[in-house]
């Protein structure tokens, strides 16, 4: 599947999240940033989003800061979402992450706003609260968005999976010498780049007690077309 065709599957995918998310109780708006850390997962597909029509001055001023933030300590997934449900399946011990919101904001955050909000990666969509997390100090996320947040998180992996994942500075800081690889699907992460491999849905881990719930996302999922 070419490039064109993945980014549409990949607005078709936000496009039925999005419209979920319409349909709960959600307390996020605009300019609430407490969230907006500097420990977003992408994958290399969602960079790409981004990143294909900024204009050279664009990207370098981007560079610029995403450079200066991320030598300071930021998250670094271990793995990823579609090899997590076979090592669970499978019983096997889980890599250890250590994430910690006090690591800073994001670096794309300007005046409390996103600037690329309508093409933000899904990790940005994801995180919503029940309440107001700058009263609080705190999000909370009802279980049943988690499982559809990791159905969806599958299914975005899946469209990509000959490219890679990581955190949002690393995988954007990086993309500039991995896009010839990413669109020849030749993608090989070398030990200690602090990109992971992509894979496709071998198992979805949607808990028992929600699948039946699920179901009609799940069916919109498999169901889109180009």
């Amino acid at each position: 599947m070419n490039i064109d065709s993945r980014l549409i599957l990949l607005d078709k995918i936000y496009k039925i999240y999005d419209d979920f998310i319409e349909s709960i109780d959600v307390a996020c708006k605009k300019f609430c940033s407490v969230c907006c850390t500097c420990n977003v997962t992408i994958t290399s597909l969602e960079s790409y989003k981004i990143l294909f029509d900024l204009s050279a001055a664009e990207k370098k001023l981007l560079q610029i800061k995403l450079a200066a933030k991320c030598e300071t300590q930021h998250f670094i997934p271990q793995t990823t979402t579609n090899r997590l449900a076979v090592l669970c399946a499978q019983d096997k011990d889980i890599p250890v992450e250590e994430i910690d919101s006090s690591w800073g904001e994001c670096p794309l955050l300007t005046n409390n706003a996103c600037p690329v909000y309508n093409k933000r990666p899904f990790g940005c969509r994801a995180f919503v609260s029940k309440h107001n997390c700058t009263e609080t100090g705190y999000a909370e996320i009802d279980p049943f968005v988690l499982s559809v947040n990791t159905l969806f998180l599958q299914f975005i992996e899946h469209i990509d999976c000959d490219g890679y994942s990581g955190n949002i500075m690393d995988v954007m800081l990086s993309f500039e010498v991995q896009e010839k690889n990413w669109r020849n699907k030749q993608i090989s992460v070398e030990p200690g780049s602090r990109l992971i491999k992509n894979h496709p849905v071998n198992i979805l881990m949607v808990p028992p007690e929600h699948r039946s719930r699920i179901m009609p996302l799940f069916k919109k999922l498999k169901n889109i077309t180009i």
